[in-house]
């Protein structure tokens, strides 16, 4: 690549409610690591609200050369307008040739709104980005309802995409990497905060399924909504999150929350239990950079055993009992 400068990659930093940043922005980070060295091009790390500025070390040793710390009254508390116009304001300082943002309820607000700002094309919910000899971007996504995934390039400049969570992986931090701090303030007028957050309160399920290192999922095998109460108690016996395949969503057992796959979250846990999920491509598209599969099924041909490190050919109403009374013999 000729021009260091196609190669420039800016991430927006997510935050958590505690303020530390979200592990998708770290992911976010690893990818436009991986882009930016293609090239010969340089990260920088947008990191909004509070205290930004302490954030900095832990972004950097992630991989970033450099951090905006973006502070404003405006920024207090997360809502989409202030932080997007936040985010527009970098990206005019910066001149990146790509912009990233994680694929989440709040990245997808911010990505949308700051698009309009810059006036520029925003690919959505990409599973896979590869830049070309020239910084353009090749962006994986799906389409027509996640039965196909395609390749889409955007024409505008900068070239903005919402990556989805676990699609990418975070680097070891490393620190004794360096880096600079840009304290910056945007010029953010009373209209940009159309909304007063007024208190933050906690769903009554918790579920963190992007972020879970377990999980146990089930499938179209169950025959039953009653069959998840089975998998919850495995799961709660691993300390797992459950997930499922979108027939089971599809059929009613379970919300789309927990819904693996294209058309759901992508997953890359430590350990994924696939119990009656036959392993079609929509869904392994979705967990298939877990670290180990194990998978239950009754069908020896089911076409999850080609991607499984462990396979397991037998009645989950059997199997998935014998789990959890050897788990629960171990702790005892």
């Amino acid at each position: 690549m000729t021009d260091p400068q196609a190669a420039n990659v800016l991430t927006y930093v997510e935050r958590r409610r505690d303020g530390a940043p979200a592990a998708v922005a770290f992911e976010i980070l690893g990818k436009a690591r991986e882009l930016a060295d293609a090239g010969g091009g340089r990260v920088t790390a947008a990191v909004m609200g509070p205290a930004a500025a302490s954030l900095a070390p832990h972004l950097i040793a992630r991989g970033a050369d450099e951090v905006y710390a973006v502070e404003h009254p405006a920024l207090a508390a997360f809502t989409a307008a202030p932080y997007a116009r936040a985010l527009a304001e970098v990206a005019a300082a910066v001149k990146p040739a790509v912009i990233l943002v994680g694929a989440t309820s709040q990245g997808r607000d911010v990505a949308g709104a700051a698009a309009t700002f810059l006036c520029v094309g925003v690919a959505p919910e990409c599973l896979a980005l590869t830049a070309g000899a020239d910084g353009t971007l090749t962006q994986t996504r799906t389409t027509c309802g996640g039965r196909v995934l395609c390749d889409m390039v955007t024409t505008s400049r900068p070239q903005l995409a919402t990556l989805r969570p676990r699609a990418a992986k975070p680097l070891a931090p490393d620190a004794a990497r360096t880096g600079a701090v840009v304290s910056f303030t945007p010029h953010l007028a009373p209209e940009d905060a159309v909304v007063d957050v007024v208190a933050f309160v906690a769903a009554t399920e918790q579920l963190n399924l992007a972020e879970a290192d377990i999980i146990v999922s089930g499938g179209r095998g169950l025959g039953k909504p009653e069959g998840f109460a089975l998998l919850h108690e495995l799961a709660t016996c691993l300390g797992a999150a459950v997930g499922a395949s979108r027939a089971a969503v599809d059929a009613g057992w379970i919300p789309y929350a927990h819904q693996v796959g294209q058309t759901g979250r992508t997953v890359s846990p430590r350990l994924y239990v696939a119990c009656g999920i036959s392993g079609a491509v929509q869904h392994l598209a979705g967990m298939g950079t877990s670290d180990i599969i194990v998978a239950i099924n009754k069908d020896a041909e089911a076409p999850i055993f080609k991607v499984a490190t462990f396979g397991v050919v037998g009645d989950l109403y059997e199997v998935v009992p014998a789990l959890i009374a050897a788990i629960k013999e171990r702790h005892a």
